[in-house]
């Protein structure tokens, strides 16, 4: 399976849809609940600039270094963000897991942990990854924080790695799970996941 060929990845908790166009208006109004593109550490499209947004991410999907998503809760039916591969590198294999936003009423629910199991399930078990990586601002700790708990090894910071919306100079938090690691990792986020859901 190639890696940037769309996939649909699901479960009880949570699924992962191919991006597209048809997505803007519900994008828009996820990304509404808490005005999530005034946010400077995050890359959340502003009011009228998601159909642009969405047209990167295609674009980077038809280029083969980046596979998105829309984040659908299955309770409600909502769609209530969106996340992706990107920096894909099939000769290793391994990738990225990233550009991840939720509605803020979803924000630090189970929903975060459910997304990231399916991602880091069908990368090392269907796509065959010897590593995946996580990177965050290094201002973003709730996002570092976050990734901690998934039980990624941080590696270190790139200093000045690239340009926040903003324009300002971004230090890079890096992450990575290698396969080895994925056994260990898997268990422990289902049973986190098992908590999550109870509260």
């Amino acid at each position: 399976m190639p890696f940037a060929d769309p996939v649909l990845l699901r479960d009880a908790h949570v699924a992962l849809e191919p991006l597209s166009l048809d997505h803007v208006p519900a994008l828009e109004a996820a990304a509404a609940d808490g005005e999530l593109w005034k946010l400077w550490f995050t890359s959340v499209p502003a009011p009228g600039q998601v159909a642009a947004y969405v047209e990167k991410a295609l674009e980077g999907q038809r280029d083969g270094t980046m596979l998105p998503f829309v984040v659908r809760e299955p309770g409600s039916g909502e769609i209530v963000g969106s996340t992706r591969y990107y920096d894909l590198t099939p000769e290793l294999p391994r990738l990225a897991i990233g550009y991840t936003w939720y509605a803020r009423r979803w924000q630090k629910s189970h929903l975060n942990t459910a997304c990231k199991r399916l991602l880091l399930a069908h990368a090392f078990d269907t796509l065959g990854c010897v590593a995946v990586l996580l990177h965050t601002d290094h201002r973003n700790l709730d996002s570092q924080r976050a990734i901690e708990r998934l039980g990624a090894h941080r590696d270190g910071v790139l200093r000045a790695d690239r340009r926040r919306p903003d324009g300002s100079l971004r230090d890079t938090v890096c992450y990575s799970i290698l396969d080895r690691e994925w056994g260990d990792v898997s268990q422990w986020l289902e049973l986190r996941l098992a908590r999550l859901i109870q509260r």
